[in-house]
């Protein structure tokens, strides 16, 4: 089995790029992540690490609370049966990293729920939405409408709000990678090297 399951790298700028793997021998449902982050114009590089129950399926970037600094959203499936998907956050600004609480699902946004999530980013906002099941027999199929949540980010919280009544009238976007991750902690380290500068513009470290 190989160790590495799982790769995304995102460039958020020139020089500014995050690298997300997961890995982990021995078993397909634990292990660990990492966001791997190289500036290469101070050439720094910094580790932000968490502990993995599941798999990632996508990654994204975003800027969703307009303050200058990247996020790093890691979408993996769980094993559990009452939050199949979970979002694990980051904020990166300068030599600091946040890790961001993604809320769960409240008892009236889960109603109907069984997973088959589909997150996007729009407009700086992260959009999920999932098809709704009339019953929770396991032979249940889903009725046709879909559910759409809407989140955004102040303060470095998430707020989430319902953006329309259940419809079948919705977008899909099919996640690029499958493969997982779920965090409980996190750390940081960071390992420097100097170098006569070079690249462009420095944008956001972590924490060493």
């Amino acid at each position: 089995m190989a160790p590495f399951r799982y790769h995304k790298a995102i460039e958020v700028s020139p020089g500014q790029t995050y690298d997300v793997v997961s890995w982990g021998r021995g078993s397909t449902d634990a292990g660990a992540f990492a966001i791997l982050h190289s500036d290469s114009a101070k050439i720094k590089y910094t580790t932000t690490t968490g502990d993995l129950d599941g798999a990632i399926t996508d990654v994204y970037n975003a800027d969703m609370d307009n303050d200058g600094n990247p996020e790093i959203l890691i979408q993996a499936k769980a094993k559990d049966t009452v939050n199949y998907a979970r979002i694990y956050g980051f904020e990166f600004n300068n030599n600091s990293v946040n890790k961001l609480d993604f809320p769960k699902l409240t008892s009236s946004q889960r109603k109907g729920y069984r997973g088959g999530d589909n997150f996007y980013i729009k407009e700086g906002k992260l959009i999920r939405e999932f098809p709704i099941y009339s019953s929770n027999d396991s032979l249940a199929k889903p009725g046709g409408a879909k559910r759409q949540l809407e989140y955004s980010l102040r303060n470095n919280n998430f707020a989430v709000k319902q953006i329309s009544k259940d419809s079948t009238d919705t977008v899909t976007v099919t996640p690029k990678n499958s493969e997982t991750s779920s965090t409980s902690e996190h750390k940081t380290s960071s390992s420097t090297k100097k170098k006569k500068s070079g690249s462009r513009k420095k944008h956001h470290r972590r924490r060493r």
